[in-house]
């Protein structure tokens, strides 16, 4: 007998390695890609666009809830980032110029290239802090900042027609840091000056815990995954040895998802890349979906994938961005998507969406042809 489940249930069978009606779908694309599909479906409402795509998740995010007290909320455009891949807002404060500053203080500008824009860094503003007095004074975000009242309701209307998964954006640890401070900077401090690395996480961490404790404690009736994000690998392999990210990241990892595992949540990260030799301590920390499973990186073979880790880790993503949607025939792209489906899935834990945000250069047909539309 024929049965069809609702998109939280849907979710639910693949976080529990159980087939379903059909393989879940998530969603995350650039916004040249929204703007195409506002044309196409006639509506800029995007739940309503997730919903003519059949996307079983949604989201909310931590940083559509916070309120910087040296910085009135007139000068706050929630929807500027071009980041934003979702129906959640994020907070980015305008400089002019063309520029947005985070609620961390990182600052970005609006770049042009071939196929539209992109925000990229400018500056760093803990670049040249040389000791822990330097980073005492910087004005760092504190829990208070955020206000949560509202979550509650804003996660009824996203479930209004029908009751989707809901992710909990709980943010970024290793990523914000080194926003913060330069990448090559901050890497460097993890060999050299392990104590400005640590301090600067340290304050990022004690943000994020406490709001997703806080998160959980009010509507943890409503939230279905808790999903943070750290890129942690190049395409050919990590940016930082097994040994320094057991040393200096996981630790801020492990406080996340154990909040989360308090609650009853499992846990999805975001780590682009070849992450393949990270996977088992992943799994080890208790860590349920990985995200976006970048085939074409080194070590990411999703029929190796899903044969050392199927029946332990549900893989979200997988559909190549870089060069199979915005070249191939669409006709490709639905054998392609069928094949994912059948190896990341055999276990039953997969959720279809793509390697990242859908890029610029996809195809409007091929976006649908992913879909199944």
């Amino acid at each position: 007998m024929e049965f069809v489940l609702t998109s939280k249930e849907r979710v639910l069978r693949a976080l529990q390695f159980q087939h379903s009606d059909r393989t879940p779908r998530d969603f995350a694309a650039v916004p040249e890609v929204w703007q195409r599909l506002v044309e196409h479906f006639g509506t800029s409402e995007r739940s309503e666009i997730l919903d003519r795509l059949n996307v079983d998740c949604r989201l909310v995010s931590y940083d559509s809830y916070c309120h910087h007290p040296d910085i009135p909320d007139s000068s706050v455009d929630l929807d500027a980032s071009r980041e934003r891949s979702s129906t959640a807002t994020m907070w980015r404060a305008q400089l002019g110029s063309g520029v947005n500053r985070d609620i961390w203080g990182a600052c970005r500008r609006k770049v042009r290239h071939g196929f539209g824009e992109l925000d990229e860094l400018v500056g760093a503003p803990l670049a040249e802090a040389a000791s822990l007095e330097d980073l005492h004074v910087y004005r760092w975000p504190e829990p208070d900042w955020w206000d949560f009242s509202q979550l509650r309701e804003d996660i009824s209307r996203l479930n209004e027609k029908s009751e989707h998964s809901i992710r909990y954006r709980v943010g970024s640890v290793f990523e914000t840091a080194w926003s913060l401070r330069g990448m090559e900077q901050f890497l460097l401090d993890c060999g050299s000056a392990p104590e400005l690395s640590c301090y600067i996480m340290d304050r990022i961490a004690e943000v994020h815990v406490e709001n997703l404790r806080r998160v959980l404690t009010s509507a943890h009736d409503l939230i279905d995954i808790v999903y943070f994000y750290d890129d942690l690998a190049s395409q050919e392999g990590l940016m930082l040895s097994e040994r320094m990210y057991a040393r200096m990241i996981q630790p801020y990892h492990a406080r996340i998802i154990e909040v989360a595992s308090s609650f009853g949540k499992p846990v999805m990260m975001h780590s682009c890349g070849a992450v393949y030799r990270l996977i088992p301590r992943l799994i080890d920390m208790g860590l349920s979906v990985l995200n976006p499973i970048q085939t074409t990186a080194r070590g990411m073979d999703p029929a190796k994938l899903a044969r050392e880790f199927g029946e332990q880790l549900v893989f979200h993503g997988a559909i190549d961005v870089q060069r199979l949607l915005p070249t191939a025939t669409p006709e490709v792209i639905r054998e392609h998507v069928a094949l994912m489906d059948q190896t990341l899935g055999s276990h039953g834990g997969y959720i279809r969406s793509g390697s990242h945000h859908l890029q610029a250069d996809t195809p409007l047909e091929n976006v649908l042809a992913m879909y199944s539309v």
